[in-house]
């Protein structure tokens, strides 16, 4: 059964240690400390003399000055991992946590976790081709010498990447290494920690290599398990979840988060809120508890995308820099059906064209699958559509031969709505309103990926109110912009109102409106 030996990398709140210590210890797990050397000393005397009966922590030999982004924070992890490797020799993996980490599964969860492959869990991607660095430098990271930090000697750190750039003193990657990046959060197996600490001990060059380049915890590992464990025996990927903003900084879970962490595939998460002392309570008792079932649902990144995004939601009156001189033209009609249940607006569509031989092209800048003709690549993806849109429509009515084109449009592209109804062309809108039952969101919530078959019904319960309130403010949006001709299809309303809608819209006769209303299973779901 698996053993886990936590590598506790710390610098503050020493009660928080002892508590975290002492919990993830009862379960039969271990712990090795390196409490930084730059915090005070009174601290770390208290964490010893707290945890000096315990068996199952140790700690670093070596206390160190950490610094981010420097080699220390790689030398004060390996002084732990070799304090524990010998305190602990029953311990089968070592798992990297810090101080703002705490499980969102239970020990019994975790140990069979481990137990079901024999594998290594680090996220370890292509330094150079995968895109993991968003912003800053990259290859400078490597190939250049970083005596100071970035984050205490700003302008030193730039001058003296200029130097060395200007001087030409770049140096060589190690040869034989494929270097790697990923998440310093990771899960190793005893055997790969005992490889790795080898490793160091025989490998001077690569050492001195790493100590001076930036943010090595970002690679030193990473690059140096794919080096020794074959690929099939590596999941890259961390076990601790965890977000960050648009602006880069980590997302702090708070007590109302409790039913998302669990539902998480993970075994931790952080950053824990140090206000959060419910959440804190529920989650020590959990580690200590048996026979927890868990539904892992792995919703949590693109819900709080969705949440995060609620209110940020901008709107673009003027056209596009390269559409300010062009025009659909100016005696075409574009019409577009606007309803939030796509099938539903197909359906409608599809009778459209069964009783008026009108063009009509379904969700085209939602659904990467629309069903486009060929137009020379503009019509390859939704991103590509999006960004030419005038282009696009201007190629689809010269591709019917029809100088009328009936479009699907989802509720939240009010931006597209403003672009077609400021153009010469005339535009006419068709919002369908529709009535949303709870299982209707619930299975909306799937399909947009805020919700899977495994999230518990208290999270669904929660998020209906949010799903509901989205489709209220699309709704109003469209309302408050007082396009001319916006005609409306109330689900509620009967097959005359339904009829003059359409006639209106399509600028169609009576009685071909009639006809195309005449479908009893409309807005059924």
């Amino acid at each position: 059964m698996a053993t886990i030996a936590f590598i506790l990398l710390c610098h503050k709140d020493p009660a928080a240690i002892i508590d975290q210590a002492t919990r993830l210890t009862a379960a039969g797990d271990y712990m090795a400390i390196h409490f930084d050397a730059r915090a005070r000393a009174e601290d770390y005397q208290k964490i010893r003399k707290a945890l000096a009966d315990n068996p199952r922590v140790t700690f670093a030999r070596k206390r160190l000055k950490c610094g981010w982004g420097e080699w220390s924070l790689v030398a004060a992890t390996l002084q732990a991992v070799e304090a524990a490797a010998e305190a602990f020799p029953r311990a089968t993996h070592f798992y990297m946590v810090s101080g703002d980490c705490m499980a969102i599964k239970s020990a019994e969860y975790a140990h069979d976790f481990l137990d079901a492959e024999e594998v290594d869990y680090i996220e370890s991607a292509d330094f150079f081709n995968d895109g993991w660095i968003k912003t800053g430098i990259k290859e400078e990271r490597l190939i250049y010498r970083h005596y100071l930090n970035e984050r205490t000697h700003k302008w030193w750190f730039y001058k003296s990447l200029d130097w060395q750039r200007r001087l030409g003193l770049a140096r060589k990657i190690p040869e034989d290494l494929q270097m790697c990046i990923g998440s310093q959060w990771w899960c190793l197996r005893r055997r790969t920690i005992e490889a790795i600490l080898d490793f160091t001990r025989e490998r001077r060059d690569v050492m001195r290599f790493f100590r001076t380049t930036w943010i090595p915890d970002e690679t030193f590992f990473q690059t140096v398990v794919r080096h020794l464990i074959p690929e099939r025996e590596i999941r890259s990927r961390t076990l601790t979840f965890l977000m960050f903003t648009e602006y880069g900084m980590p997302v702090n879970f708070y007590n109302d988060h409790y039913d998302l962490l669990l539902s998480q595939d993970f075994l931790f998460a952080r950053k824990i809120s140090p206000e959060a002392h419910a959440l804190k309570r529920r989650l020590g008792q959990l580690y200590a508890a048996t026979g927890v079932r868990f539904q892992v649902s792995n919703e949590g990144r693109n819900l709080y995308k969705f949440l995060t995004g609620r209110g940020r939601i901008g709107q673009r009156f003027a056209p596009r820099f390269w559409e300010t001189e062009s025009t659909l033209g100016r005696d075409r009609e574009l019409m577009i059906v606007i309803c939030k249940k796509w099938h539903v607006a197909k359906r409608l569509i599809e009778r459209i064209r069964q009783n008026t031989n009108l063009p009509a092209v379904a969700y085209l800048f939602n659904e990467d699958q629309a069903d486009l003709p060929d137009l020379g690549g503009i019509e390859a993806n939704v991103a590509k559509r999006t960004r030419h849109r005038r282009a696009l429509m201007r190629m689809l009515f010269d591709y019917f031969d029809s100088d009328r084109l009936v479009i699907c449009m989802d509720p939240s592209a009010i931006d597209l709505m403003n672009d077609f109804c400021s153009d010469r062309a005339e535009t006419r809108l068709l919002e369908m309103e529709c009535q949303f039952s709870d299982a209707f969101l619930i299975g909306h919530a799937k399909r947009v990926g805020l919700a899977s078959e495994q999230t518990p019904q208290e999270a669904l319960r929660r998020l209906l109110p949010t799903l509901r309130n989205d489709i209220a403010f699309e709704a109003d949006s469209i309302r408050e912009a007082d396009f001319d001709h916006h005609y409306r299809l109330r689900e509620i309303d009967g097959p005359e109102q339904h009829a003059e809608a359409l006639m209106h819209f399509l600028a169609v006769p009576r009685q071909t409106a009639e006809d195309i209303a005449d479908l009893d299973h409309l807005f059924s779901d």
